[in-house]
């Protein structure tokens, strides 16, 4: 696939391509295992990466046959999420994407947030962040009937985006959302955080680790 010729939608994840977020995320999970007695391992965590977190409490009460209920287990967790947040000074946005999202908007490319975070935790990143301005739409996976991988997030920013498949790209962190990318049908730009190593990103269209390189890209392209 190639990149789109006339870029017009840039869809983007959250954690890990927007905010350095996925450490605490990470923190807040395992707290939440430990709580119920569970040893996950990462490889396990890994298959959760990217999916929403009421699908990875779902997977992990099935993997472990146990009593517990999903929707509670959201909540232990997103409550141990928010602790971290407000009291992490050191939390901040991934390194050059605020300069991008700022480019991009001058360029007047329609940003679209698709993230499988709750909207609760999306809003406290871009009331803290100060992203609102830049963004047409923000979607919780969270809402949507499916999580990545399924492409359902994917397919609807396309549509509120306004604009073609064709001329949207998709940044993505995790094998999940470009798995989810890949079968929308939308050129997938995998950002390859230093935070995180558990991904491939072997199936994006294409792999970056500066913002500025995709800047530049996009300067070329015009």
């Amino acid at each position: 696939m190639k990149f789109p010729k006339k870029l017009q939608c840039v869809i983007f994840d959250m954690d890990g391509v927007i905010i350095d977020s996925e450490e605490i995320h990470k923190k807040a999970y395992y707290e939440t295992f430990k709580s119920l007695g569970v040893d996950v391992s990462e490889e396990l965590y890994k298959t959760m990466t990217g999916s929403s977190t009421i699908n990875a409490f779902q997977k992990l009460v099935n993997y472990f046959n146990l009593d517990d209920i999903p929707e509670e287990l959201v909540l232990q967790k997103r409550k141990r999420y928010v602790n971290y947040f407000e009291n992490d000074p050191t939390l901040a946005l991934v390194h050059g994407v605020k300069e991008l999202i700022q480019f991009l908007n001058k360029q007047n490319i329609t940003l679209v947030l698709a993230s499988s975070s709750a909207m609760v935790n999306i809003n406290r990143v871009f009331s803290r962040f100060d992203l609102n301005q830049y963004f047409t739409v923000k979607i919780s996976g969270a809402d949507l009937t499916a999580s990545k991988p399924h492409p359902e997030i994917f397919e609807k920013a396309a549509i509120l985006g306004g604009v073609s498949k064709e001329q949207c790209i998709v940044i993505e962190d995790s094998d999940n959302g470009i798995k989810a990318a890949n079968d929308a049908g939308i050129f997938v730009v995998g950002y390859e955080n230093p935070l995180v190593s558990d991904q491939t990103l072997k199936d994006a269209n294409l792999i970056i680790r500066d913002y500025n390189i995709l800047k530049n890209y996009i300067i070329d392209l015009k």
